[in-house]
């Protein structure tokens, strides 16, 4: 084979991970590399998506990491973020996400979708997707989004077994598994500080205080949780937006961002739409649309046809 050949072979796999012949490599790749990023002193900003198209263009715009967000992947089916969604359905998703990128996803996996035998299972599934690490959180099953009122939560004790549980069931070692709290809103500050730590102990890597309300109070957590943190921030939730460099002094290793790609996306669909339904088409939309070629260009068309034809009769 020459050399033009090979190097175009290597952009090509470059260019859709799936192709590749190693799997398996691809997966531990991208769970160490997720790590090394914790290792880094900046934080690891993690925008939302929620299909394919959407986790591309999160690796298009240079982040480093991709969350797969739970409640945006409910509701790209048109249902709230209520755990309604079975695990094969959200499994078929994520593979769909890390089928065509290359840089690490950070999974949701809810509550384990029941109990200690079910968070295994769960976690063993978004193992065997190529997820790079995921959330597990203490909420009742089923759950609700994290910044819904009325939430439930477990005991300490039944969540510090589930860790347990997913750690011994992991079978790649960079897995990164992150522990979810929602005490905050049910218990309050002491209480949801002494869950974290049992979840730290119990063998989570990284801990994930949701939805603190004052730019005090997560202040407060960094000084009381000096291990790596995960924090949620998007506009419009119960948290107020900080700074990701602020964040990052303070300890804060990775910033999801879940719902705002998603939500930009619905606007500009309701303007199309009332474009179309005012003017009989989208005309007056046309420098807020990307058009056709750039859309072929941001999934890849060509290197699909050129594939095609390699492997034609």
């Amino acid at each position: 084979m020459t050399g033009d050949k090979i190097s175009r072979n290597k952009q090509l796999r470059r260019q859709y991970p799936h192709k590749s012949n190693d799997k398996e490599s691809k997966i531990m790749s991208t769970a160490r590399q997720l790590r090394q990023l914790l290792e880094n002193n900046a934080p690891v900003v993690a925008p939302g998506a929620f299909d394919g198209l959407s986790a591309r263009l999160v690796e298009q715009a240079g982040f480093p990491a991709v969350y797969a967000t739970g409640g945006g992947i409910a509701r790209s089916t048109g249902i709230p973020d209520l755990g309604l969604m079975s695990l094969d359905e959200i499994v078929k998703r994520l593979e769909s996400m890390v089928e065509v990128t290359t840089i690490p996803l950070i999974g949701d996996a809810d509550t384990g979708h029941g109990n200690a035998l079910n968070a295994q299972k769960t976690a063993r599934a978004f193992e065997r997707a190529g997820v790079a690490g995921f959330h597990l959180e203490d909420q009742v099953f089923p759950k609700r989004c994290g910044h819904y009122d009325d939430k439930s939560i477990v005991p300490t004790r039944e969540m510090t077994q589930k860790i347990i549980a997913v750690r011994d069931a992991l079978e790649n070692p960079d897995s990164v598994l992150i522990a979810r709290t929602d005490g905050l809103a049910v218990e309050g500050y002491g209480p949801t500080i002494e869950r974290a730590h049992a979840y730290m102990e119990a063998g989570a890597d990284v801990i994930f205080v949701e939805a603190p309300t004052s730019v005090e109070q997560i202040e407060q957590i960094a000084k009381d949780l000096p291990q790596p943190k995960l924090i949620n921030m998007f506009h419009g939730g119960k948290t107020p937006l900080m700074p990701a460099g602020r964040l990052g002094e303070l300890g804060y290793r990775i910033i999801i961002i879940p719902s705002d790609t998603q939500r930009a996306a619905i606007k500009a669909m309701q303007d199309t739409l009332a474009a179309i339904a005012r003017d009989g088409d989208s005309g007056a939309m046309s420098d807020r649309m990307v058009t056709f070629k750039g859309r072929e260009e941001i999934i890849g068309t060509d290197a699909y046809l050129e594939l095609d034809k390699r492997y034609g009769v």
